[in-house]
């Protein structure tokens, strides 16, 4: 008999579904790829849908629902907050209450009203604490029987970090930190500082970390006023915010801008000005000590289980930075980390605690292989769909019988410096591109990391690019012995790929020391020498591996740039309408869809476009 289980996360930022069946993953979807709206916290109604029709069920035939969270806990952190740092946050108390009075704290009750849109709303619902949801979607799907795990973000109910141990079916929580202590809000305090959006600029500070100068007196300055003053680090990883400092525990704001910029001397960095060195410094500052703090932390887990793998979730664990300096540490034999370590991934992490918490069901490991199918869990479409989107906008294109043919002409339109965005199969679960919903460029042209953010993404030119490499051919380019299929890795570039560094380049301001040519394949080599890695196996993702693996065959570079389709401000491309829109709209030469080849020189321009959004935004 087959058991669904439905995970659910909402509400806060990044709503997902995911389903499950007698504890196999059938089906994930993040609700912003339907809804266009990044980062959407609403209900996942659309991605419910989805992950229903893709089980072959209903509603009514759900053994349960899963939230990710619990609502009550989450309250009494809040009213305990707030009595905490009385009567400073009077304003907000006053603001945030009601509506949690109205709505979150009878979540129950809302989420019920939701399912009335889909016949039945008598189906039962759990609601695991948010940790647990993210410790189970790292232990649960991964290669490990056993395994130490760490979860990191910026608040549950109460915890911020947790320390846990998975064995067989069963997660115990072995230590916790607690709220307003965070080291992600930590990280987030400084997104803020430094001029990006809380929850989604923090991509940003890692890739700008790297210009900072690691051998200044400023960059040492920093640190050390961020040891002194902001953070006590103990030896476990644990640690403790001075809370003068910062804000988010009693109003909307990160950080107290009073007390930061006279510690650092610098005031908080408006949105879309130049950044200077000193902000540069500042964001390598911060990324060291986070990586120190990480690093402890898995110290910690390793004494605690005694277990010689780690896993890995919460929006920290996007950290691929911090990632690849603990795998440098050789703490343990293996680390797996959630592609989906963010709020998403809870609905998924929710949906497992249902079958083996609540049903109590074993766990049987598989061995060498994961259980997230190559993170390839979101909608798919067929010939029929993508013809009737290109016959919609008049399109003109060349379907080949054979995909073979199709990859010798795109490898060699790469070759030539051209841009191709690729659409194929199922989409990814997880905000990484993994060669399913994909722009990709020539690694090797030195022009294309600049074309690709400046034409094609319409973001911050300092951004750096991933590398999607056949799995066969990471030691190729790359000092890391393991697969990386999620993009979850930075790590170093080989030293016989690299070029020799210009006299005064320390001195040089961001785009001169961004656009030297650092190495043979200088489009997805950042500016510290180092690439955040997605490996390519033949049988997770053949059609994307074929395309490579051709590009190979035509240049002898077995790799290739990869980012997400689409542009800044907007959730990557889910359906061919979404990608056949990004695609016009922007400066991208070729569009593949399945079997379809489109040139951008012969489709007629868009009109009354109504949906798309002409002045792009920072997120």
């Amino acid at each position: 008999m087959s058991t669904f289980i439905l995970g659910i996360s909402a509400y806060y930022h990044d709503s997902a579904a995911a389903i499950i069946c007698n504890g196999e993953i059938i089906a994930a979807a993040h609700e912003e790829r339907f809804t266009r709206e990044k980062h959407d916290a609403s209900f996942p109604e659309n991605a419910v849908r989805f992950v229903l029709k893709e089980a072959g069920i209903e509603f009514k035939d759900l053994a349960a629902v899963a939230f990710y969270d619990k609502p009550y806990i989450k309250f009494e952190h809040l009213l305990e907050t707030y009595h905490s740092f009385a009567p400073k946050g009077l304003v907000s108390f006053l603001s945030a209450v009601p509506m949690w009075i109205k709505e979150k704290l009878f979540m129950k009750k809302m989420l019920k009203d939701e399912f009335k849109k889909f016949g039945n709303n008598k189906i039962p619902i759990l609601f695991p604490e948010h940790h647990l949801s993210h410790a189970a979607s790292a232990f649960y799907p991964s290669p490990f029987e056993e395994a130490a795990i760490l979860t990191i973000d910026g608040v549950g109910e109460w915890a911020t970090t947790t320390i846990a141990h998975g064995k067989e079916n069963r997660i115990t929580i072995i230590k916790e930190l607690r709220f307003p202590h965070s080291i992600g809000l930590l990280y987030s305090a400084f997104t803020y500082y430094l001029g990006f959006k809380v929850n989604s600029g923090e991509y940003k500070l890692m890739g700008l970390a790297p210009y900072g100068n690691p051998e200044s007196p400023q960059t040492k300055e920093y640190k050390e006023k961020i040891l002194r003053e902001l953070v006590d680090i103990r030896e476990d990883g644990s640690i403790l915010l001075n809370m003068k400092y910062f804000k988010y525990a009693i109003d909307l704001k990160m950080t107290n801008n009073g007390k930061w910029t006279q510690l650092f001397g610098i005031p908080p960095r408006n949105a879309e000005s130049d950044i200077t060195q000193e902000y540069m410094n500042m964001a390598l500052a911060i990324q060291q000590v986070t990586e120190e703090i990480v690093i402890k932390l898995a110290k910690t887990a390793k004494e605690l289980t005694n277990s010689d793998y780690l896993v890995m979730a919460g929006g920290v664990a996007l950290n691929c930075v911090a990632n690849g300096k603990l795998l440098e540490t050789g703490l343990f034999k293996d680390i797996w980390i959630q592609p989906a370590s963010g709020d998403a991934g809870g609905a998924l992490g929710a949906a497992y605690l249902g079958w083996y918490l609540w049903k109590g069901e074993p766990r049987n490991v598989s061995g060498n292989i994961d259980e997230m199918r190559g993170a390839f869990l979101g909608p798919e479409y067929d010939d029929k769909n993508i013809l009737g989107v290109i016959k919609k906008y008049n399109g003109k294109y060349t379907y080949y019988e054979n995909f073979d043919d199709l990859t010798k002409i795109i490898a060699a339109k790469l070759a030539e410096g051209n841009v191709v965005g690729w659409f194929q199969g199922k989409m990814e679960f997880g905000p990484r591109a993994l060669g399913n919903r994909s722009i990709l460029g020539d690694s090797r042209n030195p022009e294309m990391q600049k074309k690709m953010n400046l034409k094609i993404k319409y973001r911050e030119g300092f951004r750096p690019f991933a590398p999607s490499v056949l799995e066969e051919d990471i030691q190729e380019y790359f000092i890391l012995d393991r697969p990386s299929p999620y993009m979850l890795l930075v790590v170093p570039v080989k030293n016989e790929r690299l070029k020799s560094l210009p006299d005064g380049y320390e001195k040089m301001d961001l785009y001169q020391r961004l656009y030297h040519l650092r190495s043979d394949i200088p489009s997805i080599t950042h500016i510290d020498y180092s690439a955040r890695v997605q490996s390519v196996n033949e049988k997770a993702n053949p059609k994307y591996w074929s395309l490579i693996n051709e590009f190979k065959n035509q240049t002898g570079y077995g790799l290739l740039v990869n980012t997400s389709f689409n542009v800044r401000g907007e959730p990557m491309v889910c359906t061919p309408d979404d990608a056949y829109r990004c695609f016009m709209r922007t400066e991208m030469d070729y569009l593949v869809m399945g079997n379809f080849l489109l040139e951008k020189a012969q489709q007629e321009k868009l009109v009354n476009d109504s949906d798309w959004k002409q002045e792009f935004k920072l997120d």
